[in-house]
């Protein structure tokens, strides 16, 4: 099984997550999670695992800016279209991930539909309503709904994972790459060391 770690920020975290597949940088303004292009650039320097851009409804100077701090992929957790998708895949010549929030197997459909296209589809959890952020907010969906809609393609589970329940949604779900943020942190955007070894260590990446 595969895993990222997302919305790692100090060099600990990136060193405590070197046995990752993923690392994810969060360059949402409204996450506890933020980085900047800069701060994401000493950070990268250090890290093994693919370094993943997370973004949100962002311009392209913060995505330019973001690939010149050295991101390998570019995680979209916004309202963009499958045009925009397109757009940065021819622009910036990098896999892009498209991140949803899904409660349906309706919804898992739609995504599929509009964004099959797509290198990854990023299976998340709905965000509360007037949430500033898209994702990492430690809420699961129902993961049966997978069992009539799990796309063809490549795709990654995340919402609501942490040490006590990845092993049950990958029984339900057949997922072979997870990602994970709240569920090893110890406050928002706060990760804990012991948490992302121990959930590297389940995930069979210990």
């Amino acid at each position: 099984m595969k895993v990222k770690i997302c919305g790692v920020r100090t060099p600990e975290a990136v060193d405590a997550a070197a046995r990752a597949d993923a690392l994810g940088f969060n360059f949402v303004s409204a996450s506890p999670r933020h980085v900047t292009p800069g701060e994401a650039a000493a950070l990268i320097a250090r890290a093994r695992p693919l370094a993943v851009g997370v973004f949100q409804d962002a311009q392209d100077a913060l995505i330019e800016a973001a690939v010149a701090a050295g991101i390998q992929a570019i995680q979209l957790h916004g309202r963009e279209s499958p045009a925009r998708l397109s757009h940065l895949k021819a622009r910036f010549g990098l896999p892009v991930w498209k991140a949803a929030g899904v409660q349906t197997a309706a919804d898992v459909q739609a995504l599929v539909r509009d964004f099959g296209h797509a290198d990854a589809l990023v299976l998340d959890a709905r965000a509360p309503e007037h949430a500033g952020a898209a994702g990492g907010h430690g809420l699961a969906f129902d993961w049966r709904i997978l069992a009539e809609a799990r796309p063809r393609g490549p795709w990654i589970l995340a919402g609501g994972l942490r040490v006590e329940t990845v092993a049950e949604a990958v029984r339900l779900t057949g997922a072979a790459f997870v990602d994970v943020a709240s569920g090893v942190e110890e406050a928002p955007g706060v990760k804990s060391l012991a948490k992302i070894a121990a959930f590297l260590r389940e995930a069979g990446r210990g």
